[in-house]
C-alpha cells in the first residue's frame, strides 16, 4: 500500500489554492488594523474600536427585544462578528489557526467545501452563544469557525477510522483535549471566554462535515503502522491520527459592551 504524501507538500499545495482563506486573513487585518489605529488616535473617529463593535459584534440580546442600530443588525451579526476581534494577539492566533486547520480542509474537500464548512461554522457559533449565554456582552472573533474546522477534521478522521476498523479512541482524546483548553482559557481569562461559541462552531462544523463529504478516503481493509502496537496520540494534535495537524490555539473574546 503507498504511504499518504507528507503532510507539509500537502499543506503547500492546500495554501497554493487557498485563496478563500487569504481573503478572510486580509479582510480580519486590515480591520483589526484601523481599530488599532483608532485605538492609538491616529484616525479621528472617537470611541471607533466601541462603535464598530456596536454595529457589527454579536448582541445576544437582538435576538430578544433589543433595538438594533439597523434594520438587518439582528441578520448580519450572525456573520459580522467573526471578522472582529478584541485585539493584536486574538487575531495573530486565530490567523495562524484559519491557515493552518484551512489547509487541512481545502486538502480534503476543495475551497467550496470550505467554503461551506466555515460559513456554517461561523453561524452555529453564534446560536451557540446566543443560545446558551447570559451575559449582555458583544461577542467577537473567527474561533467559531475555527473550532467548526477543527469539528470537521475530526468528523472526517472518525470515518476513515471507522471504516478502516480502527479504534476511535484517538478522536476522543482529541475532543477532550478541546474541552481542556476551553476549561484552561475560560480560567485565564477570568470567565470571560465565548465558550458557547466554541461549542456551537465545532457541532455545525462536525455535522456540515459529515454532509459535504460522508465517504471514507481509506481502504476498509488499510492498515497503518502504528496500529499493529499500542494506540497512543502519536500527533501534534491528540486524535488526529497520522495527518500531524496542528491544534486550535485560538479563542473567542467576549467584549464588554460600552
Amino acid at each position: 500500500m503507498s504511504r499518504p504524501p507528507p503532510l507539509l507538500p500537502a499543506m503547500r499545495r492546500s495554501l497554493r489554492k487557498a485563496g478563500l482563506i487569504w481573503i478572510i486573513c486580509s479582510l480580519c487585518i486590515l480591520i483589526e488594523a484601523a481599530l488599532q489605529l483608532g485605538d492609538a488616535g491616529l484616525i479621528p473617529l472617537p470611541r471607533l474600536r466601541s462603535t464598530v463593535y456596536e454595529y457589527a459584534g454579536f448582541w445576544p440580546g437582538l435576538m430578544g427585544p433589543w433595538t438594533p442600530n439597523y434594520p438587518l443588525q439582528p441578520y448580519t451579526m450572525f456573520v459580522s462578528y467573526a471578522f472582529l476581534h478584541g485585539g493584536l494577539l486574538h487575531l495573530v492566533f486565530n490567523m495562524l489557526t484559519l491557515v493552518s486547520l484551512g489547509a487541512a480542509v481545502i486538502e480534503r474537500v476543495g475551497q467550496r467545501g470550505f467554503a461551506v464548512l466555515f460559513t456554517a461554522a461561523v453561524l452555529g457559533g453564534a446560536f451557540g452563544y446566543g443560545l446558551l449565554t447570559n451575559a449582555p456582552n458583544p461577542m467577537v472573533g473567527a474561533s467559531g469557525g475555527l473550532f467548526g474546522l477543527a469539528g470537521g477534521i475530526l468528523a472526517w478522521n472518525y470515518i476513515d477510522r471507522f471504516a478502516a476498523a480502527r479504534r476511535l479512541w484517538p478522536v476522543v482524546q482529541a475532543i477532550l483535549g478541546l474541552v481542556a483548553l476551553n476549561v484552561i482559557l475560560w480560567w485565564l481569562m477570568d470567565g470571560h471566554l465565548a465558550w458557547q461559541t466554541h461549542l456551537g462552531g465545532f457541532v455545525a462544523g462536525w455535522a456540515a462535515a459529515m454532509l459535504i463529504d460522508p465517504r471514507s478516503q481509506k481502504a476498509p481493509n488499510s492498515r497503518d503502522p502504528a496500529h499493529d502496537g499500542p494506540e497512543t496520540a502519536t500527533a501534534p494534535f491528540p486524535g488526529t491520527g497520522e495527518d500531524g495537524r496542528k491544534p486550535l490555539a485560538a479563542h473567542e473574546s467576549a467584549t464588554k459592551s460600552r
